[in-house]
């Protein structure tokens, strides 16, 4: 079949956008992977899915799969995105949407100054939640937060990093580092990712704290490898930093593909994560 589809970045975390309302789309994971395909198809960190919602009080259903084909629970950049093009496809003319994800709910809204905030939902800090397994492991306070040890094995060495387990819909482990240039983010990212405490795989963020409201961050995505920005894992390192005494609200994030905002006043409430959602280009693939 023929597919029409809109390129879209947030941050340089670029997405192919699919209206699933008007075109039938019942893709398989090798499917996905080919669009996602840099070489052979569009190219993508993530594709996202427009579809109607049948969930009361919802405009729409918002799916997120990964490039390497597997369907995933939340995207905070994808969903700015999301909002941008059912606005722009005149899908619908309101400007703030309620929208369902595998991972929650979520409410994006088109700001006046043409940036998006999302209400991403209140973070889920409970490790078995995350879901993370803490059992017979001996954590570290700092501050509000617990930093748990992961041993990891490298190169017939076994080293240990400390993470906070976050979860915004979807898994991170969060640390702080030095220097985010220098971080092993490729060596260390996918045993991260990977590892058995995290039964669903896990996003890897790795946090250089510059200052009480500014910070810069590399993610090692879950399914992807590292992106040039990380919405949830924004949310998840901001939300960490706050809790181990770091940081205070609101907190400028800057990843390697741009600048991100994150706000977040406590426990219980709800992370908003405002940025940028660019349109690059539409085409048609043979799929």
């Amino acid at each position: 079949m023929k597919l029409k589809f809109t390129k879209m970045h947030g941050a340089g975390n670029d997405f192919v956008v699919i209206d699933a309302i008007n075109q039938h789309i019942d893709f398989s994971p090798a499917q996905w992977q080919r669009l996602g395909d840099r070489r052979f198809g569009v190219g993508a960190d993530q594709i996202l899915l427009v579809e109607q919602s049948a969930v009361a009080g919802c405009d729409f259903r918002y799916r997120i799969f990964n490039a390497d084909g597997g369907e995933v629970e939340q995207c905070g950049n994808g969903s700015r995105a999301f909002v941008k093009f059912v606005v722009e496809k005149g899908l619908t003319v309101q400007s703030s949407i309620t929208v369902e994800t595998k991972g929650g709910i979520i409410a994006p809204r088109l700001e006046a100054d043409g940036s998006i905030t999302v209400d991403m939902g209140a973070p889920v800090l409970e490790p078995a939640l995350v879901p993370f397994d803490a059992e017979e492991l001996q954590g570290q306070r700092q501050g509000r937060d617990t930093l748990w040890p992961l041993e990891l094995e490298l190169c017939g060495t076994r080293e240990t990093v400390l993470v906070s387990a976050v979860s915004m819909g979807n898994p991170h482990a969060v640390q702080v580092v030095a220097d985010v240039d220098a971080a092993p983010v490729e060596l260390t990212g996918p045993l991260i990712e990977h590892h058995p405490r995290f039964p669903k795989r896990v996003n890897a963020g790795f946090m250089q704290v510059l200052g009480r409201h500014h910070i810069r961050l590399r993610v090692y995505e879950r399914g992807a490898g590292e992106t040039l920005a990380c919405g949830t894992g924004a949310c998840a390192a901001v939300v960490a930093g706050i809790r181990r005494g770091l940081l205070d609200s609101p907190v400028r994030v800057d990843a390697r593909g741009g600048q991100l905002s994150i706000a977040w006043k406590g426990e219980g409430q709800p992370v908003e994560l405002t940025g940028p959602a660019i349109t690059v280009f539409e085409g048609e693939i043979e799929i």
